[in-house]
């Protein structure tokens, strides 16, 4: 019997120590490969169990139900919320319990880096220059800090350290010439970064979505372009085991036919997306009704990705960089251009 390891990460989130969790699957694999099975039910379709984030991003999921998508492909698609800090979707992959589970770029590259037995089937959405940035860096009015050139030795709070936000910070500080190993980061509750901006107790944080907006509104600066300035930055995904893959191969394809069904209806439809985020999220009434929906995409843009996993090296972020073959399983939709 072969041990499976998958550990991954939350929505722009954390990555618990990867040690926990690869003990943890390997128990789970020890007791077969249970998670390559797949049933039908009695109406003849594939049961599949995909895992969400908590926070937001998988609209087109809950698009491609609603819209029958996934029946149409012959598939009783389950959507369950994962946890909180996706690295515990692992065991839940691993022992059958879910076939596909969501997380965002830097995640699935800590796993990547590891040689866990884990691909991309596809993506569900990426930064792009299209829309206005819904997440960013924010200081006081009156904040000496004007630009990403000027964040080198300070403060910098963070909902959670290692991820995709703090990626992003280094990434910005460097591009406009700062020393991003000059940094302090610190983590923080999300409800409370604005405040610790607001004190002192940080000089500058980094939020999103109504986080974002709150701030703005309270007279505090965006700086930069937050995730949109790296086009192409893979802001969520999803994936599956490299077993399940291999042994199910046409039932892969089927999902990831149906999900491409549902983004494009998100993106042509944004009314359907605001109903899912008003059943699905917490996100208040009002910010719903006026935010921008985000493009959705499907395809992962690998050069993007490609400078990610030569910039998480650089900052430490991750030990080495993955092989290209360990990333994308083979049918999924990659692209080398940004939208």
């Amino acid at each position: 019997m072969s041990s499976r390891s998958i550990v991954l990460r939350p929505i722009l989130g954390s990555l618990r120590p990867a040690a926990a969790v690869l003990a943890a699957v390997t128990v789970l694999a020890a007791c077969g490969a249970a998670g390559s099975e797949v049933k039908t039910d009695a109406g003849g379709l594939t049961s599949v169990t995909v895992l969400r984030s908590t926070g937001s991003t998988f609209e087109p999921l809950f698009i491609a139900q609603d819209q029958n998508f996934f029946k149409e492909a012959g598939l009783n698609v389950t959507i369950k919320p994962g946890a909180a800090d996706t690295s515990q979707n692992a065991p839940s992959v691993a022992n059958g319990e879910a076939q596909f589970a969501m997380t965002d770029g830097s995640g699935f590259l800590k796993a990547a880096a590891q040689k866990l037995p884990v691909r991309i089937v596809t993506q569900l959405q990426a930064s792009t220059t299209k829309t206005p940035p819904s997440d960013g860096l924010l200081v006081k009015a009156d904040s000496p800090i004007k630009t990403f050139a000027d964040v080198g030795g300070k403060t910098i709070g963070l909902p959670a350290l290692g991820g995709t936000l703090q990626f992003i910070c280094e990434y910005s500080a460097k591009e406009a010439g700062a020393d991003p190993g000059t940094i302090k980061f610190v983590a923080l509750p999300t409800t409370s970064l604005i405040d610790a901006v607001a004190s002192g107790k940080v000089d500058a944080a980094y939020t999103f979505a109504t986080f974002y907006d709150a701030g703005k509104a309270a007279g505090m600066r965006a700086l930069g372009e937050g995730t949109n300035a790296l086009p192409g930055l893979p802001q969520s995904l999803i994936f599956s085991s490299t077993e399940f893959l291999a042994k199910n191969p046409a039932v892969a394809e089927k999902f990831i036919g149906a999900v491409a069904k549902g983004i494009d209806y998100a993106n042509s439809h944004p009314d359907a997306v605001r109903a899912v985020d008003t059943k699905y999220t917490k996100l208040p009434a009002d910010y719903i009704a006026k935010r921008t929906i985000q493009i959705f995409s499907k395809e992962i843009n690998t050069k993007a990705f490609s400078t990610v996993i030569t910039s998480m090296v650089a900052f430490g972020l991750i030990k080495s960089a993955p092989a290209e073959d360990s990333l994308y399983w083979e049918k999924a939709p990659t692209t080398t251009t940004s939208s």
